[in-house]
């Protein structure tokens, strides 16, 4: 059997440049949970139309992006950030990325302006494997395995986010960041 990249939660899965499906195309997976029952994870770089005041009864004062996090339940809320100072209960999945945490104070600290876009990111819906399917995707070359940094993270723009996590692990990654989406229009 070939040797698959140890991952684990924290790690970064990119979908190769052909995948083709439309879930995933061109997505980054942050995982935050990987073990024996399976795996789940947030797509870091499909914007969605909606801010968060879209999706919430609350008022909330700042334009937070929704993002979709994956074909999975998306009628669920969720969200990563990487201020633990400010935000109690969150599980650490990196070094300073962390996931959930108490939402009512999230609420308040967005709207008195001590959270912004720079320190979390919400997501609708999430992306979930059943227990070995990641192991065969892994095994099928769906994914490319990487790591990040918390800054990183949340300061490149999920339009570019893809091609910069790619152009980052240098190599054949570099060149890899730089491949057409349809490549018979070259």
């Amino acid at each position: 059997m070939a040797s698959v990249v140890n991952i684990s939660k924290g790690s970064l899965l990119i979908a190769e440049p052909f995948l083709s499906d439309p879930n995933f195309e061109r997505g980054v997976i942050l995982l935050c949970e990987h073990n024996e029952q399976g795996s789940f994870g947030f797509v870091l770089n499909q914007a969605t139309e909606l801010m968060l005041g879209d999706v919430l009864e609350e008022t909330i004062y700042q334009d937070i992006p929704l993002y979709l996090g994956g074909p999975v339940e998306k009628n669920t809320l969720h969200f990563i950030h990487c201020r633990p100072d400010l935000i109690e209960g969150g599980i650490e999945i990196g070094e300073n990325v962390y996931w959930g945490g108490d939402f009512e104070q999230v609420k308040t600290l967005i709207n008195v302006n001590q959270l912004t876009n720079e320190d979390l990111r919400f997501f609708v819906g999430y992306s979930g494997w059943g227990s070995g399917q990641l192991l065969d995707e892994l095994l099928q070359k769906t994914w490319i395995v990487s790591q990040t940094s918390s800054d990183f993270l949340f300061s490149t723009p999920a339009n570019h986010f893809w091609r910069e996590v790619l152009k980052n692990m240098g190599g054949k990654y570099r060149s890899i960041a730089h491949y057409p989406i349809d490549p018979s229009l070259n």
